[in-house]
């Protein structure tokens, strides 16, 4: 009896394990393939991709990467932004009431014209009034107690708990933007406590601002004077002590800044994150103790007074932005093109936005699912901040009229069209080998190095062999579209690189290269005197996954043509940024937005004061030549017109023959954008879309039902197979249970 027992408890438990099995398939009919939770497609909330990793700075002070503009531009209000759909870009009031005109001034106080030549301007007063009833979001650094006092302010070591987020606090409150965020902004690049990228340049011009970040760092070493350096924590630097001649607020909502002689493209600089306004309280709270070492700052967690605000940070995985309850709803814009309104871009005039409830932005560590995800549906925008995202697909659909069609029923918008970018390969000029050299010989010969790279780096080839990253070969650092540019005309052909047959470029050969090579004293790619082979690092700022390791592969390939070895040194972004900050770095990729349409936002990127390694700037390639910055100089207080094009063909000239980078390519700009997100106008300059954009809901979810309806035979199948071994089980189980204890089938 024990033997029939176990027999038949196992043939039971077979039966119930199958069954149970079965049960587990039928489940999963009830499910779809979402990476989202459950109806997240029926909600007001967007799905972006970020790549890599999360940005590493949000707060605006060192924010100047592109990746970061995915949150920056939606939480932060500087003074001015862009008209929406206007095209060429209209520099429109944000935060402030009105884009005002500067009043000029000589050196003994006179007003001058607003015509007045920059060498007779001394200095420049900007008057901006603020919109009065602009509220912050809410944020514990606003919180105050029934006697008025903040409740967070003086939070002793160990009271932050198991906090890790200011979402985590129980109160919040908010207060009216006032002109003297704008300064505490203003001020705050002088810190020392973070990277500050734009302090270099903003304190040739805001009065007294350099001299300001001298007494900054003098005032911050007595503030850490006896403290651990190790320590994360670091007592609050309350910039509201010390005033600063070039910003002050003479009234509550004016700000008033002054600035050093004519300087017109001061006005674009408004319209950055440079100089969103800033609370005081927001830097107080979170330099109390234990807050940086949970991560707790405007780095992770921006306070500002845009359309949104983080409210979920996870780093290299997920950030959450929701509505800002407190934001005053500007209405969508009226005005456009007939383009715009033809493709429905004005149907919104005069609503209130933004229309979204939530951005929810995942990071991304490989192209191919992202890409999948995209076209499946689950991602709206591919990737909230990028504008080259459609090439891929515009090129898979130009490979197959199949895959054209489905694209089009699938109604995907991936407009192309010509915007204000590029992508080099630089030359870090204080690297000894391939940069300026410590003597005139071997300046000279470093020089044409570089120009023989240059020659050999085809980047002709480059968009024949990479059409998914296609775009028109520069002959300068200034893409078409930005005045003073030349790309295009006979007389912007770089001669260094370029001849021109029959009125058109043509890369000069590989012969050419060759023979600079041996005047640099590289014959075949090895040193003359010693013999050995010149190698040479190539930092690139992201890892060499698969799908980018054949564009790093072409790199190494354009410099073997001369004989060099170039090691390739390709980290993630971070790593990369600190590199480069130290110097530690030779040959580089590297890719530049425009922040505004004028031709010293291209060229300011190798002015000498402005070195990365030296200054903290964005001359990445320290580039540093006497003429040149000179020349820019002169150029920053020029108005467009016959005599600033003559600036900036000296300086372009001079740059192609030094040539600190090979100059790359202006890439074609298409975003990949599904048809349900409406009023999408993709543009680099533009990065506040967050709030003009708008979701239909009931169209994503019908067609995420429809583009990814379950594949049934296989499932079908699978239930066959396990009813078939349910039905040979139960057989198996009665023949057992009609046997005896020797194995004998029962009567």
């Amino acid at each position: 009896m024990v033997g029939v027992f176990t027999a038949m408890g196992r043939g039971v438990s077979r039966l119930a394990c199958t069954a149970a099995a079965l049960g587990s398939l039928l489940a999963l009919t009830a499910c779809d393939n979402s990476p989202w939770p459950r109806g997240a497609e029926r909600q007001n909330q967007i799905h972006s991709a970020m790549i890599e990793n999360t940005p590493r700075h949000l707060d605006p002070t060192a924010s100047y990467w592109s990746n970061d503009t995915l949150v920056t531009y939606q939480v932060y209000e500087p003074p001015y932004g862009y008209h929406y759909l206007k095209r060429p870009f209209e520099l429109v009031p944000k935060s402030a009431e009105q884009v005002v005109k500067p009043r000029y001034y000589d050196k003994d106080g006179k007003e001058l014209s607003d015509e007045a030549p920059g060498e007779q301007v001394a200095e420049s007063v900007y008057d901006v009034p603020i919109r009065k009833g602009i509220l912050f979001q809410p944020h514990p650094a606003f919180a105050k107690d029934e006697r008025g006092n903040y409740r967070y302010h003086t939070m002793k070591p160990g009271e932050l708990g198991d906090r890790r987020s200011p979402m985590e606090f129980e109160h919040t409150g908010t207060r009216e933007l006032v002109a003297e965020d704008f300064v505490y902004a203003l001020k705050r690049h002088a810190t020392t406590r973070i990277t500050t990228p734009i302090f270099g340049i903003f304190s040739e011009y805001v009065v007294g601002l350099k001299e300001y970040g001298e007494l900054v760092r003098k005032e911050d070493k007595k503030l850490r004077a006896g403290l651990d350096p190790a320590s994360m924590d670091k007592p609050f630097l309350d910039f509201r002590q010390w005033p600063l001649a070039g910003a002050t607020a003479p009234d509550k909502h004016l700000l008033r800044i002054r600035l050093h002689g004519k300087y017109p493209q001061w006005k674009y600089w408004m319209q950055m994150t440079f100089t969103a306004p800033i609370p005081w309280e927001a830097d107080a709270f979170y330099a109390q103790p234990g807050m940086a070492e949970r991560g707790m700052s405007l780095d992770m967690w921006p306070v500002g007074t845009g359309p949104y605000m983080v409210t979920e940070f996870v780093k290299d995985r997920r950030i959450v932005m929701q509505r800002n309850p407190n934001y005053r709803q500007v209405p969508y814009p009226c005005e456009g093109t007939e383009e715009d309104k033809a493709k429905g871009l004005l149907a919104d005039c005069g609503k209130p936005t933004p229309f979204i409830d939530t951005i929810v932005a995942t990071v991304e560590r490989e192209a191919t699912p992202q890409k999948n995800k995209f076209r499946d549906g689950y991602y709206d925008l591919e990737v909230f901040e990028r504008t080259d995202t459609g090439k891929a697909y515009l090129v898979e659909m130009d490979d197959s009229d199949e895959v054209r069609a489905q694209y089009q029923k699938k109604g995907f918008d991936f407009g192309q069209y010509s915007d204000v970018n590029s992508y080099i390969i630089g030359f870090n000029m204080i690297d000894p080998v391939i940069g300026w050299g410590d003597n005139a010989a071997q300046r000279e010969r470093n020089r044409k190095l570089r120009q023989a790279i240059s020659i050999a780096i085809d980047w002709e080839e480059y968009s024949k062999i990479f059409p998914k990253k296609a775009g028109v070969t520069a002959m300068s650092p200034l893409p078409q579209g930005i005045p003073g540019s030349r790309e295009g005309q006979p007389e912007g052909v770089n001669p260094v690189t370029h001849k021109l047959v029959d009125g058109k470029p043509v890369r000069r050969t590989l012969e050419d290269a060759r023979q600079l090579m041996v005047q640099a004293g590289y014959p075949d790619g090895r040193e003359a005197k010693s013999g050995k082979p010149l190698v040479i690092n190539y930092d690139y700022y992201a890892p060499a996954t698969p799908e980018r390791k054949p564009e790093i592969d072409w790199v190494v390939k354009q410099f073997a043509k001369l004989g060099i070895q170039l090691e390739v040194r390709a980290t993630d972004n971070n790593q990369f940024q600190d590199k480069v900050r130290k110097g530690k770095h030779q040959v580089f990729w590297l890719g530049w937005n425009a922040d505004y349409p004028d031709a010293e936002n291209f060229l300011f990127l190798l002015y000498g004061p402005n070195s990365k390694s030296v200054s903290d700037g964005e001359n990445t390639s320290n580039y540093q030549n006497p003429e040149y910055d000179k020349l820019f100089t002169q150029l920053k207080s020029m108005d467009d017109g016959p005599q600033k094009q003559a600036v900036i063909d000296k300086m372009v000239r001079i740059l192609q023959e030094d040539s600190p980078w090979s100059f790359g390519f202006y890439p074609y700009a298409s975003a990949a954008v599904h048809g349900w997100i409406k009023n999408s106008k993709p543009a680099i300059l533009i990065r506040d879309h967050g709030r003009y954009l708008r979701l239909d809901a009931e169209q994503r979810s019908a067609a995420l039902i429809d583009w990814n309806r379950p594949v049934w035979w296989p499932l079908l199948a699978l239930v066959a197979v396990v009813a078939g071994a349910i039905a040979i089980a139960r057989k198996a189980l009665k023949k057992r249970e009609r046997m005896n204890a020797r194995g004998e089938i029962l009567a």
